[in-house]
């Protein structure tokens, strides 16, 4: 019996260190790099805005789904506002590059939406863990020095693009 509650409690801990390890991300921490292809065919490195642009990474959970689509929108019908913040924005999901691209066609999407079919970049960054598939809809801002800032956990879909305005303008 005793046997069986220590061997319960280390997989419980094992488990438990396994899901936080990425997914302890925090304000102050260096944002995970990535390189990965954007539906506009260009390879975006996290790195090579460092001390030029603040970053966001809006992560969602797969194309062409209810939720996803209306947060595509927002960014798209919402272009103008973002790309006065000087921020470099993203949207990113583990679909496939050809996939994240039809998405972006369907949606006139006129920012590049990432393309992390793998998964290892996801990973990282904690919206892919045990139990977890699919992204979390989670939106990172990355400052200028390559660390995060905020991660927004509560994302609203339909008014994803001005939240994030309104998030970079109270961060600045």
């Amino acid at each position: 019996m005793l046997r069986l509650i220590l061997l319960g409690a280390a997989t419980f801990f094992v488990l438990t260190v396994a899901s936080m390890k990425a997914a302890d991300l925090k304000p102050g921490d260096a944002a995970p790099d990535f390189s990965l292809p954007g539906s506009d065919g260009k390879m975006y490195k996290l790195s090579s805005f460092k001390g030029k642009k603040v970053v966001v990474l809006a992560w969602f959970p797969k194309a062409f789904t209810p939720g996803c689509t209306t947060e595509c929108k927002s960014f798209s019908q919402n272009g103008k506002i973002l790309k006065e913040t000087k921020a470099a924005y993203f949207m990113a999901s583990t679909d496939t590059a050809e996939e994240n691209k039809k998405f972006a066609e369907a949606h006139h999407a006129d920012y590049p939406i990432l393309s992390d079919p793998d998964k290892k970049v996801a990973e990282a960054y904690g919206v892919v863990h045990e139990g977890r598939q699919v992204p979390e809809r989670w939106t990172f801002y990355i400052g200028k020095d390559g660390k995060i800032v905020f991660i927004d956990k509560k994302i609203n879909t339909a008014t994803a693009a001005e939240d994030v305005v309104a998030k970079l303008k109270e961060l600045k």
